[in-house]
């Protein structure tokens, strides 16, 4: 597992030991005027996870150099230093959160900024982890969870990555589409990916919320078990986004275009099931998630063994690309996280939920990029979906939609011991 100490470190090109692509050398590539990057190098930040695969292939594989780029991918410590790069430049783009991007748009966590969100990279592939004394007592689901709540005082502890991000609402939603208040009946604490593990094994926290590895290594190492993923909330739902900043895209629109034109690439090659085994070996060295090639390798495969004997081939698992289909900046998407930053008492009030995603999220800049690597764009940038709860999100009424779960926060709400920085 990588230290602490791992902000900024850029993974040398050379680390993956995999047939690159053979593109021509920038000095040599014919490319229109108008259409040539502006900004040659580019920095990417990114957190040890799964699913900033499609950065580290982009690399590995020399999907930039291709398009006129050559990406540096800048190994983060937290969504905060992610957060915090993003908004004073210090970095370009980034692997990023969904949520993440909406709460410093809407200056909920932390200062806000002017944030534009290029593509959708990922979609499923989270998951809710208990510790393993909880197994060991009884717990093995929602509804054993409720009733050991019953029979004891002190609360339980359960970590999430980020207050505005997905995986605090994965959990939120899990617990409240079972009965229990995520706000009030349990404590929340932020914790970085990587340490999640860590943070279990010394029984600091009785459960987690975090992209894979994690989930996966702690079932590993026998300290924890899965009891829930995050496409069990939301089948195919969006998960992390390659963002930057307006002024970025205002600034570089040609570069913007091509990092996209890049990572859709990348994306492609990813899903295909021929270069899962290359993927892995690519996302698991040191340079990047730094674990066990067979625990990225499986899950990436979409094969789920729980910690409690079941084992599964998952239909909704990790996918990058699906014909385009992952990664369209879809606005229902961004809305939905809107809508729940209004549930949980993250925003006060309703934003003007369509007007926000429309200028967050770059659908005419994706579309362009997209036709270019001949990636098909879907005919509308609303979606509808089902959640575990039965309900269907369709992005039509927003605002209703938040305040129609019973449970929810209060009008001035305590978010326990959550941190935004």
């Amino acid at each position: 597992m990588p230290d602490d100490n791992t902000s900024d470190q850029t993974p040398p090109r050379t680390r993956a030991t995999v047939t690159p692509l053979r593109p021509r050398p920038l000095s040599s590539m014919r490319v229109s005027g108008s259409d040539a990057p502006e900004k040659r190098e580019v920095s990417v930040g990114f957190i040890p996870l799964t699913d900033c695969a499609s950065v580290a292939v982009a690399v590995a594989m020399g999907f930039d150099r291709k398009h006129g780029l050559i990406l540096r991918p800048r190994r983060e410590a937290s969504w905060a230093a992610v957060r915090d790069k993003l908004a004073s430049g210090a970095i370009d783009a980034a692997h990023s959160l969904y949520g993440l991007i909406y709460g410093v748009q809407l200056g909920i966590c932390g200062p806000r900024h002017d944030m534009a969100i290029l593509m959708t990279l990922n979609q499923n592939g989270q998951a809710i982890t208990f510790a393993g004394h909880l197994r060991d007592v009884g717990v093995t689901d929602a509804t054993t969870l409720s009733q050991y709540m019953d029979s004891r005082r002190d609360e339980l502890v359960f970590a999430h990555t980020f207050p505005t991000g997905t995986h605090a609402m994965w959990l939120y939603y899990w617990l409240a589409a079972h009965g229990i208040h995520p706000l009030r009946d349990v404590q929340t604490i932020t914790v970085p990916p990587p340490q999640m593990v860590t943070q279990m094994r010394h029984a600091a926290i009785d459960g987690y919320s975090v992209g894979e590895p994690w989930n996966a290594q702690a079932v590993y190492e026998r300290v924890g078990f899965t009891v829930a993923t995050s496409q069990q909330v939301w089948p195919d739902h969006p998960e992390k986004v390659l963002a930057t900043t307006h002024e970025f895209v205002r600034q570089y629109p040609n570069t913007a275009r091509a990092l996209v034109m890049t990572l859709l690439e990348a994306s492609r090659y990813i899903d295909d099931p021929a270069h899962h085994e290359t993927v892995a070996r690519i996302v698991s060295a040191r340079a990047y998630v730094n674990v066990d090639l067979a625990l990225v390798a499986a899950r990436l495969r979409g094969d789920y063994e729980d910690g409690r004997g079941r084992c599964w081939r998952d239909p909704h698992a990790l996918r990058f690309h699906a014909g385009g289909s992952v990664n369209y900046p879809y606005l229902s998407d961004g809305m939905w996280f809107m809508s729940q930053h209004r549930r949980w008492g993250l925003l006060q009030q309703d934003p003007d939920y369509f007007a926000v995603a429309r200028h967050v999220n770059q659908i005419g800049l994706y579309a362009e990029a997209a036709g270019a690597v001949g990636v098909p764009v879907p005919p509308a940038p609303l979606r509808s979906s089902t959640l575990i709860d039965g309900r269907v999100w369709d992005g039509s009424n927003p605002a209703e939609y938040a305040r129609s779960f019973a449970i929810q926060a209060a009008p001035a709400p305590a978010h326990g011991k959550n941190v935004l920085s």
